[in-house]
């Protein structure tokens, strides 16, 4: 399954909400802290602090929207 670091204020998690609404995936949303300091797992994970971030169940890990909305087509449309 997906996994989805956002926080839901977010318009770029909106957008990837969207891509994945409309192709119909099943993701796990994972709240990530607003506070950038406290991002640990999304560092560890893509090297960067801002989301969104996807983790795919392939151990995929991709960052910012347009390209994981990119691979969530070239992958799963």
């Amino acid at each position: 399954m997906i996994k989805l670091y956002q926080f839901e204020a977010c318009p770029y998690c909106a957008k990837v909400r969207r891509k994945l609404a409309q192709l119909d995936l099943d993701y796990e949303k994972i709240e990530v802290p607003r506070e950038r300091s406290k991002r640990t797992k999304i560092k560890e994970l893509s090297g960067q602090i801002k989301v969104p971030v996807i983790e795919d169940s392939d151990g995929t890990v991709v960052n910012d929207s347009a390209k994981i909305v990119e691979y969530l087509e070239e992958k799963y449309a």
